[in-house]
């Protein structure tokens, strides 16, 4: 257990704190490298609009279905907004800078020469939706906590976390144990729950029989477990006031409806059950768009640009399985997987495919041979290194027929590289054994379904043939958190600051830990190290292209296959849902719909 320390651990405590803190100055917010944008009196941030007027609701429809209510730990199904729209933490974080907070539930920030340390000042007014105060107490318990007992997502800021001190009734310190200058931002960014809810209660326990209480602008006010959630915003809300919040949390009510397929919820938008639905399917989004609502003008179609990479999707291979522990046979994967083929059945090749996992932005890898800083710090690892991470790789690219006969032939040649030939029509070991895979498949997901279907049948023309295995949320969730599948959709968003997530996606200590997300089992000195230097790094040089190096690592690696990136949003929403001119650098990403969207008649 780390040290906590309360005022009444004696004056020795004081002193030294006392001692240690004068070479700090109180600030308004924190950026990853420089200053933040905004300055200390801004009204509101750029992208919130702080005159928008209070009233109307939102209704989005969601496939699949939910089992639990409280979105901080491990166990349960939990509809994905729900940390967003309930939960509250000492800073927020602005979506129009690469890595910035301002001050929420925390009036202030301090931190260390070297951010070895941070302190946060409570605001005093801050309050939980039940009306009574946020303490010091709460913030150090739910750190505690959330740090371990809590979702796998908090523990590895808590395990860097050395001690943890209240400084008088309003400020709590954090001594960091290892050299992370990302740490004291992450302290910001932890939800702040309310200890007494949880006296005599398991945390651990998921269902919806306890709703946590948090001071956000949201509460849960009614649902039907698997059906609907409705959220109203709570009209004594502490923090309408702080300029973080003006113009956030507008509407008055959030209703998400639960379906079984994508059918079912693009029926209910065009029949008004559902008032605005993003899309992802471009051939969709162009063919199938042009109902009454949208025609007589109660839908707006808005397509909304971002400067965001693209983060990786696509279909992941889990390397803990033995058929795809071998990266030539991933390779062979890759070249069978038709792309070109793919993207114009499903798009009519209107999508551009995502290259690298930071593709679209300044952090992607570039063309060719590493150069420069991101060629010295990955060729101490050139031993571990697969093909192209040095001297440059690049996705496989058919002529976009069906037939794929390069591609086809790239993969035979892989697979006998790595053991594997075809014997009376089957892909087989030397001893016979037939090569085949499972794919999992969460019900529901048409689009991954097709997918899967045209690359099933390009499979057969190299003699393999995978077990297709659907199944519905909760068995998925289980399924994924055991590992036990072969191949599965994989979804990463990555943002412009990558930071200590990026262990929990690729970290080797977290390649055999169920629940994790580091799904394709990757286990790389290289990768940890690239993660390590990208966490330290002092200059912003040094910070970019430590990402490249990993982006490199990677993409060279053939964890995923690929498919297409989304550039921009696609949203289609009732007229009277209003959003700001302006749009943040980040996008259509949490934070921005419903947060600072607005009803208007």
């Amino acid at each position: 257990m780390k040290p906590v320390f309360f005022p009444a651990a004696g004056a020795f405590v004081a002193l030294w704190m006392s001692s240690s803190i004068v070479i700090a100055e109180p600030q308004h917010g924190i950026a990853m490298y420089g200053e933040p944008a905004l300055p200390p009196d801004f009204v509101s941030l750029p992208y919130a609009n702080p005159d928008a007027p209070k009233g109307g609701k939102i209704v989005t429809a969601e496939v699949g279905a939910y089992d639990s209510l409280h979105p901080y730990i491990q166990k349960g199904t939990v509809p994905w907004q729900l940390r967003y729209l309930i939960g509250e933490s000492l800073m927020g974080r602005s979506l129009d800078e690469p890595f910035t907070l301002y001050g929420v539930l925390a009036e202030s920030i301090e931190t260390g020469p070297n951010r070895e340390w941070v302190e946060f000042t409570l605001n005093p007014a801050a309050t939980f939706s039940d009306g009574s105060p946020v303490t010091i107490e709460d913030v150090m318990w739910s750190f505690e906590t959330l740090g371990t007992e809590g979702h796998g997502r908090y523990r590895s800021f808590w395990d860097q976390v050395g001690s943890m001190t209240a400084v008088g009734d309003n400020k709590v310190r954090f001594e960091f144990s290892t050299d992370n200058r990302e740490l004291a931002l992450l302290a910001g960014m932890r939800p702040i729950l309310k200890k007494a809810q949880w006296e005599g209660v398991d945390f651990t326990e998921s269902g919806t029989s306890i709703v946590p209480i948090t001071s956000g602008e949201y509460v849960i006010d009614d649902f039907e477990a698997g059906r609907f959630i409705t959220l109203r915003r709570n009209p004594d809300y502490w923090g309408d006031d702080i300029p973080f919040m003006r113009g956030v949390g507008n509407l008055d009510e959030i209703r998400l409806e639960f379906f079984g397929d994508e059918t079912a919820a693009f029926e209910a938008f065009k029949v008004g059950e559902v008032n605005s639905n993003r899309e992802f399917n471009v051939a969709k989004w162009e063919s199938q768009y042009d109902f009454e609502r949208v025609n007589n003008g109660d839908y707006v179609l808005s397509v909304l640009p971002h400067q965001r990479p693209s983060g990786m999707t696509g279909f992941v291979m889990n390397t803990r399985s033995p058929q795809f522990d071998d990266w030539r046979v991933r390779d062979a994967m890759m070249h069978v997987f038709n792309f070109e083929f793919v993207n114009e059945a499903m798009t009519g090749s209107a999508q551009p495919r995502i290259t690298s996992y930071w593709s679209n932005s300044p952090l992607g890898m570039s063309d060719g041979p590493a150069e420069g800083r991101v060629r010295e710090f990955l060729e101490p690892f050139a031993d571990e290194l697969l093909p192209g991470a040095l001297d440059g790789y690049a996705l496989p690219v058919s002529d976009g027929t069906e037939r794929n006969r390069a591609g086809t032939a790239a993969a035979l040649d892989q697979m006998e590289a790595a053991g594997w030939t075809i014997q009376d029509g089957v892909m087989a070991d030397a001893k016979g054994n037939p090569f085949t895979f499972d794919i999992l498949l969460e019900v529901g997901s048409s689009e991954n379904a097709a997918i899967i279907d045209m690359f099933t049948q390009s499979l057969e023309r190299i003699g393999v043939t995978p077990t297709i295995r659907t199944v519905d949320n909760a068995q998925y969730k289980e399924a994924t958190d055991a590992f036990d599948f072969d191949m599965t959709y994989y979804r990463r968003g990555l943002s412009l600051s990558p930071g200590n997530e990026q262990y929990a996606y690729y970290g080797s200590e977290f390649a055999n830990e169920p629940g994790t997300r580091n799904l394709m089992g990757v286990q790389s000195a290289a990768v940890d190290e690239m993660i390590g230097r990208m966490l330290t790094s002092e200059s912003q040089d040094d910070f970019v292209a430590a990402i490249k190096a990993l982006d490199r690592i990677l993409t060279s690696g053939r964890y995923v296959i690929p498919i297409y990136q989304w550039n921009i949003s696609r949203l289609a929403h009732a007229k009277e849902l209003k959003y700001p001119e302006t749009l943040p650098v980040m996008g259509d990403w949490p934070g921005w719909q419903p947060d600072v969207w607005w009803y208007e008649e």
